[in-house]
């Protein structure tokens, strides 16, 4: 496994990866845009094959906020997912970060347990 910050990622690859992972379609197009915008992002490789991803946009200050954590089905619950965190929250820290934000689903609370998230009282306002 080979695990790789903000190195050049195939916007096709990505797309395909986030399909297999998440359903509907993605054809890469956006992520050159959304990379632009993050503090970082970590991707997860088998050979040269992309088998995860996750990106932290940011505030331009402190706060940092994880996004995308994606890992190909075929490779899940093998660690890859927390491993991909950890190293997105150790990169966005050493880019100047103090905190990492994160949105879940409540079926997904023990996933971010395990990282080292706790949880938090927020608020969430739906815009379309």
């Amino acid at each position: 496994m080979d695990y790789r910050i903000r190195a050049s990622v195939d916007p096709l690859a990505l797309g395909q990866l986030r399909e297999v992972a998440w359903g509907g379609d993605d054809d890469g197009q956006g992520w050159p845009a959304i990379l632009s915008r993050s503090l970082t992002w970590v991707t997860a490789h088998d050979s040269d094959v992309l088998i995860g991803f996750v990106h932290a946009a940011w505030d331009g200050g402190v706060h940092a906020f994880l996004l995308d954590t994606t890992v190909h089905p075929a490779w899940q619950r093998r660690g890859i997912g927390t491993e991909l965190v950890r190293r997105a929250a150790a990169s966005a820290r050493d880019l100047g970060a103090q905190w990492l934000h994160v949105d879940y689903e409540p079926h997904l609370a023990g996933f971010h347990a395990a990282c080292g998230f706790r949880p938090t009282a927020a608020g969430l306002l739906r815009l379309n």
